[in-house]
């Protein structure tokens, strides 16, 4: 199994400074030791309006110089909404960033099911508004017509990928998908090759062992690629750990799925990413250098789980 860094991390959203330019983005990734890279769709690192023929093909060329694979390209995208406008504006978007997934060798591209989005407040992001936005249309939709109109979208995705020669895969993240069964059937009731899975288990609704299991072998060869996050610190062993992001969240179990992972024969990326406000024990804004820190420790966890698990 590969790790992988994910640009949102270095978006300049989740902390106080200002985004890393995509180049900077991929330097970051390989003087740390990454393998590879999934680039955020969206401005200001890869969206497709922003980056013509030439700057795809640099690019390339600087991934490869740098030693790092280009392994996803991720939608933030809403198929759940009743506005047909909305949909189709959030399909032509999957569509030209399959495209650019396909011509920067790529091979995957994230979706999701249903993304409120984020704002920015102070110049930080927050999920808290554009949450609420999104579930004002509760009383005009059901929830099984957002289901259908959901894996509507989702077809039309794959026919995209199909076409560019990537995958679009989705991701077990809600709203909508509530748990790892619904991202399942959702791909299973679209049944297109080119449409897998991305399980992430710090999204799942419990930790323990055999939850775990049963979700990576029932996605099976589906599985396409994955995340994870968390706050990570050095312990006074010396290592690398992982602390829930909220207090009292039970800890991510990170052993248990890399197990699975290895069970299921994975052999993609695992990609982490910073995703949420960098607060310190004071809930103080923290600056490019905190979530940095964060980076470094992640890989260097995710490294020893996969040495642990992967014999």
């Amino acid at each position: 199994m590969k790790v992988g860094l994910y640009s949102i991390t270095f978006l300049g959203v989740w902390y106080d400074g200002p985004a890393k330019t995509l180049s900077e983005f991929m330097q970051t990734a390989a003087r740390m030791g990454y393998d590879g890279v999934e680039f955020d769709g969206k401005r200001p690192h890869a969206n497709p309006m922003d980056l013509n023929c030439a700057q795809r093909k640099e690019i390339v060329k600087e991934a490869a110089d740098l030693g790092l694979e280009i392994a996803c390209v991720a939608s933030n995208n809403d198929f759940a909404s009743p506005v047909p406008e909305h949909r189709e504006c959030q399909l032509l978007m999957v569509k030209e960033q399959c495209r650019l997934c396909g011509e920067l060798g790529g091979g995957v591209v994230r979706l999701f099911a249903a993304w409120p989005g984020v704002t920015l407040i102070h110049g930080v992001g927050s999920y808290e508004f554009a949450r609420a936005g999104w579930h004002a249309f509760d009383g005009c939709v059901t929830r099984e017509e957002r289901w259908n109109m959901v894996r509507d979208g989702l077809a039309e995705a794959a026919e995209f990928a199909k076409e560019f020669g990537v995958t679009v895969a989705l991701q077990n993240h809600h709203p909508l998908v509530r748990h790892w069964k619904d991202m399942y059937d959702l791909v299973e009731e679209v049944n297109s090759p080119h449409l897998k899975c991305v399980l992430d288990v710090p999204m799942m609704i419990s930790q323990d062992d055999a939850f775990i299991r049963e979700a990576a072998l029932t996605v099976g060869a589906r599985q396409s690629i994955s995340h994870f996050g968390g706050e990570f610190r050095r312990g006074e062993d010396g290592k690398a750990f992982c602390k829930p992001v909220h207090w009292g969240n039970a800890p991510i179990n990170y052993p248990a799925f890399v197990k699975a992972m290895k069970e299921i024969d994975y052999k993609g990326f695992v990609n982490f990413e910073y995703c949420h406000p960098a607060l310190n024990e004071k809930h103080e804004h923290q600056g490019i250098e905190w979530v940095e820190s964060n980076a470094q420790l992640a890989l260097e966890f995710m490294r020893e789980q996969i040495a642990t698990y992967y014999k």
